[in-house]
C-alpha cells in the first residue's frame, strides 16, 4: 500500500513567508508615515486656524454690513430727502418732524437687534432738534436711541472736515471719534445725499451710528483655538484694540514678543474696518501632537515588526491568487449565485477547501430549489383553500334567496336570479385560474348586486366609479363581492341602502372602495373583525384580507372605516400586477 504523498501545508508556507520578509520595509514605511503625519499636522493646523479666522471675519463682516444696511435705509430714502429739502417754518417743520422724521428714525434703530446710537445731522435748521443729555456717560448705556441735530454742530470737527470726498453709494467710514475711544465705542460715518438732480447729487445731512466694539468683536475669542493661544485685533495704526488670551496676565505690550519662531502667527484683514485680525498659536501645542504621532508610529512599527512583518507578502504570488479565488466563490454564494466552482491542482489544503466549497454549492442549490418548489405549492394550496371557503358561502345564500322567491311564486324573479347566478359563477370559475382581470372582478360585484336588486328592488341602489387605468391589471378573484354581501346582511337597517364601488389608480397601487350608508360599526367591532378569534361576521372580511396578503404581501390588504349611524367604507389596496399564463410568470408593475 503506497504511503501518502507528502506536501508542505499552508501553515509551513506562511512560516517561510514570515522568514523571507525583512524589517527594513517596515522601518521605511514607519519613517514615511511619521514625516507625512508631521507635515499633515502643520498643514491641518494652519488650515484650521485660517478657517476659524475666516469664520470670525465673516461674523464681524456680517455685523458691519448689518450696521451699514441701517444707513442704507436713510441714504436711499427719497422721501426723507424731499422732506428736508423744504425750508418752511412753523407748522410744516413740526409736522415733518412728527409725522415722518421721528417715525423713520425710530423704525431705523428697531431694524436691528443690536444696541446702537443713531445720530442724524441735517442742514435744514427749520426742523427742531431732538436729543438727549448724557455728558460724561457712555451713550450706549441707555440702550438703543436716536438723535436729530443741525449739521452746524459738527462743521468745525476735524473728523467731519477730513471725511473723504463723496462717491455715491460707496463712501462711508468707521472711526473712533469724540468720546468713542473712552467708552470702547466706534462709529460708522456717512453723508446723506439728495438725488433730486441725479447728475449732481448734493449732501443734505450726515449719519453717525455708534456701536460697541465688543459687540462687533463678540466672536473674537481664544476659546476657538488651542489652549495657550492668543487672538487680537489691531487698527490701522497697529494699535491693539482688542485682546483675547487664555493667559489672564497677557497685555497688549507683550504682543510684539509673541511674533517669534516660538509661535505660529497668522493674520487676516477685517473687511470694511481697516483692521487686522491675528492669531498666535504656540509651537509647543503642535509639538505635543507631533510627539504623540512619533510615539504611536514607533509603537505601531514595533508591533508590525514583531507580529505582522509578513502581512504584505501574504497577498502575493501563489497564495494570494488562491485566496482571491476562494473569496470570489464565497461572495458569489453570499449573493445567491451557487453555480460558481473552484478548480485547483495539487494535494494541499486549498484543494480540500475547493472540493468542500464545490460540494456545499451543489447541496445548497439543490436544497434551495426544493424549498422554493415546496413554498410555491404551499402558497397555491392556501390560496385555493381560502377561495373554496368563499364560494359555498355565497352559493348557500343565493339558493336561500331563490327558495324564498319560490315560496312567493316569483317565477320571473327566480329566472332572473338564476341567470345572474350563472353569469356570476361563469366569471368566478374563470377556467380554474386564481387570478382574474380587474374588469372581471368589477363585473362580478356588479352582477351580484343586480342579483340582489331582484330581491330588494328599489330599496337597494348602487353606482360604480371606475378609473379606466386599472382595467388593464389583474387581481385575486372574488375580493369585492363578500363586502357587498356583508353590507346587505349586516348594514341594512332602514328602508333603503345605497352602495358605491370605486376603483382608482394611485401612484403605487390600485385602491378599491366599497361605501355604504348603513348602520355602521364601532372601533371595537372592527378590531374583533380582524382578530382570528373575532366575531362571526368578520369571517368573509378576514378571508379576503388573508388572500390579498398571501398573494401580494403584508403591505396590501383590507382596511375598515366606520361610524355608527353614518355608514362604512371598506378600502382594499392591491399592487399593479400582471399575470402571464405563458410559463406561469407573474410580475409586479413598477
Amino acid at each position: 500500500m503506497k504511503g501518502k504523498r507528502r506536501y508542505f501545508s499552508f501553515g509551513y508556507k506562511l512560516m517561510i513567508s514570515y522568514i523571507v520578509l525583512l524589517i527594513v520595509p517596515v522601518a521605511f514605511v514607519g519613517a514615511f508615515a511619521y514625516n507625512t503625519s508631521v507635515e499633515s499636522i502643520h498643514t491641518q493646523t494652519k488650515a484650521n486656524i485660517r478657517g476659524t479666522l475666516k469664520q470670525i471675519q465673516d461674523n464681524i463682516h456680517y455685523k458691519v454690513e448689518d450696521i451699514q444696511r441701517l444707513t442704507d435705509l436713510l441714504y436711499y430714502d427719497r422721501t426723507l430727502a424731499d422732506s428736508l429739502r423744504r425750508y418752511d417754518d412753523g407748522w410744516y417743520s413740526f409736522d415733518t418732524l412728527q409725522s415722518y422724521l421721528m417715525p423713520t428714525l425710530q423704525n431705523t434703530i428697531h431694524a436691528t437687534n443690536r444696541n446702537i446710537a443713531l445720530s442724524v445731522y441735517i442742514q435744514n435748521d427749520t426742523i427742531p432738534e431732538v436729543y438727549y443729555s448724557y455728558e460724561g456717560m457712555d451713550p450706549l448705556s441707555k440702550g438703543r436711541f436716536y438723535e436729530l441735530f443741525h449739521e452746524k454742530r459738527i462743521l468745525e470737527k476735524g473728523w467731519f472736515k477730513e471725511f473723504p470726498q463723496e462717491q455715491y453709494g460707496v463712501t462711508m467710514q468707521w472711526r473712533q471719534i469724540d468720546e468713542d475711544g473712552k467708552f470702547g465705542n466706534i462709529s460708522l460715518l456717512r453723508r446723506l445725499m439728495d438725488t433730486y438732480e441725479p447728475t449732481a447729487p448734493k449732501p443734505f445731512g450726515f449719519i453717525r451710528i455708534t456701536v460697541k466694539i465688543s459687540d462687533l468683536l463678540e466672536s473674537v475669542s481664544d476659546d476657538k483655538f488651542r489652549k495657550g493661544s492668543t487672538l487680537y485685533i489691531e487698527n490701522e495704526k497697529h494699535e491693539i484694540i482688542y485682546l483675547s488670551s487664555s493667559d489672564k496676565n497677557m497685555n497688549p505690550g507683550q504682543i510684539p514678543h509673541l511674533n517669534s519662531r516660538d509661535n505660529l502667527q497668522i493674520k487676516a484683514p477685517v473687511e470694511g474696518l481697516n483692521w487686522t485680525l491675528a492669531a498666535n498659536i504656540p509651537n509647543e501645542v503642535m509639538e505635543q501632537d507631533i510627539r504623540k504621532v512619533k510615539n504611536v508610529t514607533i509603537i505601531v512599527c514595533l508591533i508590525m515588526i514583531v507580529l505582522f512583518s509578513a502581512a504584505g507578502m501574504l497577498l502575493s504570488g501563489y497564495f494570494s491568487r488562491r485566496v482571491v479565488k476562494i473569496v470570489s466563490v464565497l461572495r458569489s454564494f453570499q449573493e445567491g449565485d451557487l453555480h460558481k466552482r473552484l478548480r485547483y491542482r495539487g494535494q494541499d489544503e486549498f484543494n480540500q477547501i475547493a472540493l468542500a466549497l464545490n460540494d456545499m454549492g451543489e447541496n445548497m442549490n439543490r436544497l434551495i430549489q426544493e424549498v422554493y418548489l415546496s413554498n410555491l405549492q404551499k402558497k397555491e394550496a392556501e390560496l385555493e383553500i381560502l377561495q373554496a371557503q368563499i364560494n359555498p358561502h355565497f352559493l348557500y345564500n343565493s339558493f336561500s334567496s331563490i327558495n324564498r322567491l319560490a315560496q312567493f311564486g316569483e317565477i320571473g324573479k327566480i329566472r332572473s336570479m338564476v341567470s345572474g347566478l350563472a353569469k356570476f359563477y361563469r366569471l368566478t370559475l374563470n377556467e380554474g385560474r386564481m387570478m382574474i382581470p380587474v374588469e372581471k372582478e368589477l363585473q362580478q360585484a356588479q352582477t351580484y348586486i343586480e342579483i340582489q336588486k331582484i330581491k330588494y328592488e328599489d330599496r337597494l341602489t348602487f353606482n360604480l366609479d371606475i378609473d379606466e387605468k386599472v382595467l388593464g391589471f389583474d387581481t385575486v378573484k372574488l375580493i369585492l363581492q363578500p363586502f357587498v354581501e356583508n353590507i346587505l346582511e349586516h348594514a341594512f337597517y332602514g328602508d333603503a341602502i345605497h352602495i358605491r364601488i370605486s376603483a382608482e389608480a394611485r401612484e403605487q397601487a390600485i385602491e378599491f372602495k366599497i361605501i355604504d350608508d348603513g348602520i355602521g360599526m364601532t372601533a371595537d367591532t372592527i378590531r374583533q373583525i380582524f382578530s382570528p378569534s373575532g366575531i362571526k361576521m368578520g369571517y368573509g372580511i378576514r378571508n379576503v384580507d388573508q388572500r390579498i396578503k398571501l398573494q401580494f404581501g403584508d403591505d396590501y390588504g383590507v382596511k375598515l372605516f366606520s361610524r355608527l349611524g353614518v355608514g362604512t367604507t371598506v378600502q382594499l389596496i392591491i399592487p399593479y400586477y400582471l399575470h402571464t399564463e405563458s410559463g406561469g410568470e407573474e410580475r409586479m408593475q413598477e
